[in-house]
């Protein structure tokens, strides 16, 4: 026998909210609309009363409710994160916004001072079901900036022993903004959620100062992908590139492994119109820089990404004189492992030859600071559905693999995870790139990174 419904049962309101929702779309008239509810009004009982299993909403309605709800409060949390930017590691004031926020929430459990001020969240659904994690990073750069933003930055810092300007150049504050935002409606649908949410609000993910650790690796070593262990991770970065309304992703390969080498040439110093009396680190300097970019060009298949960039050369004190060294420093972009130990090997090599030829020497130091960050290709098809539901086919791209690097990767390593792309430049607007003094994301991206984040969310737990 079928049981009866039970009393406060909202299956037939949700039925009605979507055939209003469906006329509405359709430019039905309300005379209309009041004729469909009644004629399928009286099947809809009919089938409830029999027990037969009714169409439910899958929860957009309630995200963008809740959204509505949050948006403004999440778009002034924005202002003041972006006003106020903190440098990795030192993200005092930002961490205390967070910790207060999840508090208030009612969050089942808040731990602060991770990776030094790191914070992560626990929120447990009302059913059983898996653990996910939502990560968000907090940190700034010493970048001036050149906005017209009415909360535009013009705070300073020190920074490895100077006194430095600070921005958010590469929307670290959208991110934090987001993540809170998907808190509190999640929050609020806490007990349709089956499963718990962790959320980590990480610190230095630009790079710990000079001496320090920080990052996602400090992280992950006191314990933020344990106690519980997430099955998944997702984060979000915001991109000039896209407009507001637009998302992106990759499948697969998204970003590049980063490195990061330091070279000291040696030689003899001398007087500028001497130079037979020396032996001159800025000629091979020049020579090594030149030669390093045979690696990419000849020793690594055309068809593998590969990029070996010098950035700095530094050298000499006065015109007129040889100096006794340079400094190089520059990075590394790969792929593949095979081809990231290649070009570690070819660059000593190279030096090797040039400064031996040149009769001086070098030394080089070969940081590897971030792995290749890997969209794992099941996930990424369990969840687009998710961003597709926020803003529409038209408005998810599928992009390529770029060769800029992010430390979510060492997470990604741990746990399968999607690293998705928010639009931050207002349709024809304009915006300088990430860590740029012009870097302006707006405040329209804030909401729709909320909703992106909170359907992937759901569709994964819904899903799983």
């Amino acid at each position: 026998m079928l049981d009866a419904p039970k009393f406060g049962d909202r299956r037939p309101i949700r039925f009605y909210q979507s055939i209003i929702q469906c006329a509405g779309e359709n430019k039905i008239s309300w005379q209309e609309k009041g004729k469909i509810m009644k004629q399928s009004g009286t099947i809809l009982m009919l089938l409830w009363a029999l027990g037969v299993a009714l169409p439910v909403s899958a929860g957009q309605d309630t995200v963008d409710t809740l959204v509505a709800r949050y948006q403004d409060a999440m778009v002034d949390i924005r202002q003041q994160i972006h006003a106020n930017p903190e440098l990795g590691n030192s993200e005092h004031e930002t961490a205390a916004l967070v910790a207060k926020h999840l508090r208030s929430l009612d969050f089942d459990k808040v731990e602060v001072d991770v990776a030094h001020t790191g914070v992560v969240g626990i929120l447990k659904g009302g059913k059983p079901g898996p653990v996910i994690a939502v990560r968000a990073d907090m940190d700034a750069l010493p970048v001036k900036e050149q906005t017209d933003l009415a909360f535009a930055s013009t705070k300073t810092a020190r920074w490895e022993g100077r006194e430095v300007p600070v921005m958010h150049a590469c929307g670290h504050d959208i991110h934090t903004a987001v993540a809170l935002g998907v808190a509190s409606v999640l929050a609020e649908m806490r007990d349709e959620i089956a499963g718990t949410v962790k959320f980590i609000f990480q610190p230095a993910e630009e790079g710990p100062p000079a001496g320090e650790e920080g990052g996602a690796p400090l992280m992950m070593e006191e314990g933020a992908l344990e106690n519980p262990r997430p099955e998944a991770i997702f984060a979000l970065h915001a991109s000039p590139d896209l407009q507001v309304g637009q998302l992106g992703y990759t499948s697969g390969p998204a970003m590049a492994a980063v490195d990061h080498f330091y070279i000291t040439i040696k030689g003899k110093q001398s007087h500028g119109a001497q130079p037979h009396g020396s032996i001159d680190p800025v000629v091979m300097g020049s020579q090594a820089v030149m030669a390093l970019q045979t690696i990419a060009s000849r020793n690594v298949d055309p068809l593998e990404p590969a990029v070996v960039t010098v950035g700095m050369f530094q050298g000499g004190e006065r015109f007129n004189i040889i100096p006794e060294q340079v400094k190089m420093e520059g990075t590394v972009r790969t792929y593949s492992a095979d081809v990231r130990d290649m070009i570690e090997r070819r660059m000593g090599e190279i030096l090797d030859g040039t400064t031996r030829v040149g009769g001086g020497n070098f030394e080089l130091r070969y940081d590897r600071v971030t792995p290749a960050t890997i969209n794992n290709p099941a996930l990424t098809k369990m969840v687009v559905p998710g961003l597709i539901k926020t803003v529409g086919e038209n408005g998810v791209k599928e992009l390529k693999p770029t060769m800029g690097g992010e430390d979510f990767a060492f997470f990604s390593q741990e746990v399968p995870g999607f690293y998705f792309r928010l639009g931050t430049t207002a349709p024809g607007g304009e915006s300088g790139g990430l860590h740029t003094p012009t870097f302006r994301g707006v405040d329209e991206s804030v909401p729709v990174g909320i909703r992106a984040m909170s359907n992937v969310v759901l569709e994964y737990l819904q899903s799983r």
